[in-house]
């Protein structure tokens, strides 16, 4: 997901927002996202009053941020535009009454069913996921994930993985300006035969150009996490928020035990 966003590589746009979410500790949030996201994806198919709870829980949950809709709804389309791929090959699932039937191509009952749960399921993780990111910096995501016990050798490596895409965009405004100045033009061929030098020269310089950077991040006391100011630690309010987060998903999966 943060790969889809390097155009625009400002993640964290509603980090500095003084709302009731925002005022959560980092590991708070994360936790009740991912709480909210393992609660939507393991629903079985069919349950569509349970994910109506979770879409209510989800809007108070984006209310309670003051998030910048347009910016969320923007990558959630963007993100939904890669998902959806995958979603069509759910529609001619077998199984159920046929509906529409082309050769041996078909639509049921069965494949319907499959891609609206799918399919909800995509929307509703993607918008707890980019609520997430919109409203937490990186460094707060990733010194949450260490707070959590996460190993630290996988926290380094999405650092550098956030720090790195930044330094290869750069490589290539650079290599396209200069591309430009020169009268980049003419066939398809030569273009091509271009662009893959291109995207040689990019992969050693960006070897290079990172090789520097860690260089210089070393010397300045790199560690292994980037530096942070202190962190708000958690209390009632946190307390109280995962506890919220947890009776709904409990609501949301007893809807149809009841």
């Amino acid at each position: 997901m943060l790969l889809l966003h390097i155009g625009a590589f400002r993640l964290d746009v509603d980090s500095h927002q003084r709302a009731p979410w925002q005022s959560l500790a980092p590991r708070t949030r994360l936790l009740c996202a991912l709480l909210m996201v393992f609660a939507i994806a393991l629903t079985p198919n069919g349950r569509w009053w349970t994910w109506a709870i979770y879409g209510l829980g989800l809007i108070g949950m984006i209310l309670s941020s003051r998030i910048t809709l347009p910016v969320l709804l923007r990558r959630v389309a963007m993100e939904s535009v890669f998902v959806s791929v995958l979603l069509l090959s759910t529609l001619f699932r077998e199984g159920g009454d046929v509906i529409w039937q082309w050769g041996w191509l078909q639509i049921t009952t069965e494949g319907l069913e499959v891609l609206g749960s799918v399919t909800l399921k995509a929307l509703l993780s993607l918008l707890t996921l980019n609520l997430l990111i919109l409203t937490t910096s990186v460094p707060a995501l990733l010194h949450a994930l260490v707070s959590l016990r996460t190993p630290k050798l996988l926290v380094a490596i999405l650092e550098s993985m956030y720090r790195y895409i930044a330094v290869i965009l750069e490589e290539v405004s650079c290599m396209r300006r200069a591309a430009t100045s020169r009268n980049f033009s003419g066939n398809g061929r030569w273009q091509r035969q271009v662009l893959g030098n291109m995207i040689g020269i990019l992969f050693i310089r960006s070897f290079q150009r990172g090789e520097r950077v860690y260089q210089a991040m070393k010397s300045r006391g790199y560690q292994g996490l980037p530096p942070i100011r202190e962190l708000p630690k958690g209390g009632r309010r946190d307390v109280l928020a995962l506890t919220l987060v947890a009776v709904l998903t409990l609501l949301g999966q007893s809807v149809y035990l009841l």
